[in-house]
This record gives structure tokens, C-alpha cells and sequence, in this order.
């Protein structure tokens, strides 16, 4: 087998301003962002592409709360599980397209994922990811009478739902997928973090209202997979520190033990790079060889040690 990258594209990536959300608009950004994929791929690389939903998660739930006087809502596992099909029929078939248009013999395939997370997890007692809509204090307070829902004031912007978001501990389909890499396929898995089951008492798995962080659970991915290099796609083309200070400073190279001081002195924020470089982290000290942060246009340059940032044991 080639060498094999596990790369996460963010589900803000697929939407690029409040005027582009439709889905074909989402498919526009999704063909760009496989074009850059299929560039990895034409060099030789195995690939395993992971990605966020947030966005699409909340427009589920919104059409679900929009619509719920005739149907039934939408639980949040069933949501993460839709966003896996729609989004890897996007990129799949942009990829299918991309490969044709290169003459490669390659296939895309997506695989619904799911992701064991601990029942007992702290966070579960502790809810902090907000979902969905924003809505009035009276709104909120009767869904937190009547379904039991943790709500949090935003900033003034309303009152919003907040889920559990646990750490992940296994991908439940990581056996299907290997076999499928080794079988030549470009492998679309882990939408949005997986869809996160529990096992109950008896092992069976059941599914769960929370979310997991899209960059741990690629992370675990790619450690599972004995990933040769584990990619996080994003907007900038290296990470930086102080930045957009006087002295911010672009980084070329972070090691382990540089990546835990930078985040513990607050150079990366919990609503940015922050959780990308606790991924990396992770990665590394479960052994991963080599992470690297970079923007979508330069992911083959950003491989090749070109650019990007690399972290690094």
C-alpha cells in the first residue's frame, strides 16, 4: 500500500459566505476542495478524507423545528448520519469527475461511521457544544421544561441548544475501512466526527445526543489506520503564533513538546486552531509520526514538506 494521509476538511469550508449555502453552492466548494485532494492522490498517496457538518447539521435541525407540527423531529445521531451521505455524495462525486478528467482508474466510497465514545464521559455532565437555532428566552426555557434540553445565552444573539461533546474512543468501522484502502479506494469516513454510539449493557451499541470534535476523532482515525501523516485542511497556509500581533510569527516546524507550551500560554484559540493543534497532539502521542496544518490549495505542496506546519515528536 502507498503511503497513506488522513485528511480533515472542515464543514465551514463548504459554506463560503452567508450568500453561497445552498446545496448546489456546497458542491461548488466541495469540487474545489477534491480537486486538491485528487492532486494527494495523483502523486501516489492513499487517502482517507474526513470532514466537519456543523453548518449542514444545523440546517437538518432547523427544517426539522420548521416542520415539526407534520413530521417527526430529528434526532441529533440520525442528523450526523444524513450529513455523512449527503457530504460524501458530494465529494464522491467530484472525485469520480476529478479522476476521469485525469484519466486515474481511482473510486471514491463513503462509509457511515460510527465512533464509540465513554457513556461515563465527564462531558456528558457538562453539555458545551452549541447546536442548532438561536431562540427567544421564553422558546428555550419550554424546551428545557418540556424535552429536558441544556440551553446557554450566545452573546446576546438568543438562546441556543448545547450537547455533550465527548471524547472519542474507537471507530467502530475502522476494520471496513482499512480493507477498503487496501482494496484502492479513496475512503470518505468520520463525517463530522462520527456519529457517537455508547454500548449498553449488553454491548449493543445505541446512539447519542452529542457531538465529537471532527479533528479528535480524524486523529484517532489516523492513528488506528497507522496513517503515514495526519492532514487538517484549513484556512490559513501555516498556524502562526501572537497572531495577528505586531510580532505574529509563522511557524514551519512544531515539536510535540513546543505544539503543549504554545497552546498552554494561549496562543491558540478554543474557537480556531486550538482544538486542530490539541488533534495533532493527540496524534503524536498516540504515536502518529507527523501532522500537518495547512489550506486546501497547497495540501500537495504541504505534504511534500514544502509548506505548511509541521508538528512533528
Amino acid at each position: 500500500m502507498s503511503q497513506l494521509a488522513v485528511v480533515a476538511v472542515g464543514g465551514n469550508s463548504l459554506i463560503k459566505d452567508e450568500k453561497r449555502k445552498s446545496v448546489q453552492d456546497q458542491y461548488e466548494a466541495a469540487r474545489e476542495s477534491m480537486h486538491h485532494i485528487a492532486d494527494l492522490i495523483q502523486a501516489g498517496w492513499s487517502v482517507v478524507v474526513t470532514h466537519g457538518n456543523g453548518p449542514q447539521v444545523g440546517f437538518i435541525l432547523r427544517r426539522s423545528e420548521l416542520s415539526r407540527h407534520e413530521l417527526h423531529e430529528v434526532p441529533l445521531d440520525s442528523c450526523g448520519a444524513d450529513t455523512q451521505g449527503a457530504i460524501g455524495y458530494m465529494f464522491q462525486k467530484a472525485l469520480r469527475n476529478e479522476f476521469k478528467h485525469r484519466g486515474l482508474p481511482n473510486q471514491a466510497v463513503t462509509v457511515v461511521t460510527q465512533v464509540l465514545v465513554d457513556r461515563n464521559d465527564p462531558a456528558f455532565q457538562k453539555p458545551t457544544k452549541p447546536i442548532g437555532s438561536f431562540m427567544s428566552e421564553a422558546d428555550a426555557r419550554a424546551k428545557m421544561e418540556q424535552e429536558r434540553w441544556a440551553m446557554v445565552e450566545d452573546a446576546g444573539r438568543g438562546w441556543r441548544r448545547v450537547v455533550a461533546s465527548p471524547k472519542p474512543q474507537a471507530i467502530v468501522e475502522r476494520d471496513p475501512i482499512e480493507a477498503l484502502i487496501r482494496g484502492g479506494f479513496t475512503v470518505i469516513a468520520v463525517g463530522g466526527g462520527g456519529i457517537p454510539v455508547i454500548e449498553d449493557e449488553r454491548g449493543d451499541l445505541i446512539g447519542v445526543e452529542a457531538v465529537i470534535d471532527k479533528d479528535y476523532a480524524s486523529a484517532l482515525l489516523a492513528n488506528s489506520l497507522r496513517a503515514d501523516v495526519f492532514v487538517i485542511s484549513t484556512a490559513v497556509e501555516k498556524v502562526a503564533i501572537n497572531f495577528n500581533k505586531p510580532d505574529q510569527q509563522w511557524l514551519d516546524t512544531l515539536t510535540l513538546a513546543d505544539a503543549r507550551r504554545y497552546l498552554a500560554e494561549g496562543h491558540f484559540h478554543k474557537g480556531s486552531m486550538g482544538p486542530k493543534i490539541e488533534a495533532c497532539i493527540s496524534f503524536l502521542e498516540r504515536g502518529g509520526q507527523a501532522a500537518v496544518i495547512s489550506n486546501p490549495e497547497n495540501l500537495g505542496r504541504a505534504v511534500k514538506r514544502e509548506t505548511g506546519t509541521w508538528l512533528v515528536p
